[in-house]
């Protein structure tokens, strides 16, 4: 995989053959995915070394954006990847709705539940997932989850980070190379705050308002009657605008929140973590 304008590294060429050996390693496969960079190109690479042998599993429930699951479906479809669409119930845990910083713990047990049944049912060998190198520096606790349950990480068994996965998909011509960063609509409500399917409606209707408006990457992050709103720092600028100013207010009012506020600090991912205690990320 390559081009002539930027051919790939010897080093990302030997993490791009490590990758393939992995996955031709694992037998038939189930690829935990979400339509993101990493998951979106672990099922494309998966698809290529084992064809048939692999299925990419898309995870149904309220906390994901109608139009993430949208252009996961047409990614997958685009690539000839096998897809398979389950239901799963996060909703229905009282330890997922309440919040706590092990709200992603519980979201990943559940889905790789789901996706070990299915796989015991359909025979199945390995479930695998998108975690990379870097994600090994940031508070994920689905990681453990992952552990838990047994779950490959082949993009990390690679040692492939997440500008090494972006260069791999460019060289490989994958329109998602670029895809701004994206995780589930509850990653966006404060910690202590419970997980509602109202709640969850508003996060996605603020952002496709935000995405109507022309704005690539950012969040609406749920602070009760506030809401607190993240945009890339290029994007800023336009943003600062008077009259984006009054849309903003216009839009988020409308949705319930009593005050609309803009983040100067810009769009940064898991900026809720920030506020967690220590003894919380220790404990996860």
């Amino acid at each position: 995989m390559g081009s002539a304008e930027q051919p790939l590294s010897e080093a990302l060429v030997a993490k791009s053959q490590q990758l393939g050996d992995v996955l031709r390693s694992l037998g038939r496969t189930m690829v935990a995915y979400s339509g993101g960079v990493d998951s979106a190109f672990l099922a494309w690479a998966a698809h290529r070394q084992l064809g048939d042998n692999m299925v990419a599993v898309l995870a149904d429930s309220p906390s994901l954006a109608r139009s993430q699951m949208q252009d996961a479906v047409a990614f997958a479809e685009e690539q000839g990847v096998p897809l398979m669409i389950v239901q799963t119930t996060e909703m229905e845990r009282p330890e997922y709705r309440q919040n706590d910083g092990a709200r992603c713990f519980h979201c990943k047990d559940e889905l790789f539940t789901v996706m070990e049944q299915v796989r015991t049912d359909r025979g199945f060998e390995v479930i695998a997932y998108g975690v990379n190198a870097d994600d090994q520096g940031d508070y994920r606790p689905g990681q453990q989850a992952a552990k838990q349950h047994g779950v490959a990480a082949p993009l990390l068994e690679a040692g492939l980070t997440k500008q090494d996965i972006r260069e791999l998909a460019r060289a490989a011509g994958l329109r998602i190379w670029d895809k701004p960063a994206s995780a589930c609509l509850s990653s966006r409500i404060e910690y202590g705050r419970p997980v509602t399917l109202e709640a969850l409606q508003v996060v996605e209707q603020g952002e496709d308002a935000l995405r109507q408006l022309g704005f690539r990457q950012f969040r609406v992050r749920h602070h009760g009657d506030i809401v607190r709103i993240e945009i890339a720092r290029d994007e800023l600028p336009r943003a600062l605008s008077p009259e984006l100013a009054a849309e903003f207010t216009r839009i988020f009012k409308a949705l319930g929140f009593a005050y609309v506020t803009l983040d100067l600090e810009g769009f940064r991912s898991g900026s809720m973590n920030a506020v967690l205690p220590l003894e919380v990320l220790h404990k996860h």
